[in-house]
């Protein structure tokens, strides 16, 4: 049997024993999510490229401590998202920004990359709704609706007190509605 056939759970045993093919497999299994989940934190190709590497690099080592290898994706994914915070932080620690410039700041990226293909038409219009709000808007929809956090965790990647995110994730929200209103009239 061919590793392209085997299931995540015989890979994971074959990565144990130290089987590069095997690695390479999961790599080429999750590679993409992983990276999408990292760029949409760090908003950096490079950077988010090098974090999935190196969160590879740490899972396969420490597999061991995995406990259920059922869970090996979102575990991987805890990696990626904890290693894109810790950056994340780090790059954005000594830049002081004014909060005028931080609220009307319009960003360029959704957090997706161009080539990434979306099927679902519906999901790509509320994803183009997205890239069109405010940079702000756009990063605490994208960490709570898209990432699945919670507000606290955005709290602590945005630095911003509880209070100011659930408001900036209720106008957030509100903002999206309005720009949906004329895709929903048929």
């Amino acid at each position: 049997m061919t590793l392209t056939n085997q299931n995540i759970e015989q890979l994971l045993q074959l990565c144990k024993s130290g089987n590069q093919h095997a690695q390479m497999e999961v790599y080429n299994r999750y590679y993409k999510a992983m990276y999408n989940t990292s760029f949409r934190i760090v908003k950096d190709s490079f950077e988010a490229e090098d974090i999935m590497q190196d969160s590879f690099l740490t899972a396969f080592t420490k597999l061991d401590s995995l406990k259920e290898i059922k869970t090996f994706g979102s575990w991987l994914k805890r990696i990626v998202i904890n290693n894109s915070i810790y950056h994340y932080k780090k790059n954005n620690k000594y830049q002081e920004i004014a909060l005028n410039d931080v609220l009307y700041k319009v960003e360029e990226t959704s957090g997706i990359p161009e080539d990434y293909e979306i099927k679902n038409i519906k999901a790509n219009q509320v994803l183009e709704s997205i890239k069109k709000l405010k940079g702000n808007y756009q990063t605490c929809l994208t960490l709570h609706l898209i990432e699945g956090y919670d507000y606290e965790e955005i709290c602590e990647i945005m630095d911003i007190s509880a209070a100011n995110c659930r408001t900036m994730i209720s106008r957030a929200k509100d903002s999206l509605r309005k720009k949906l209103e004329p895709l929903i009239q048929y």
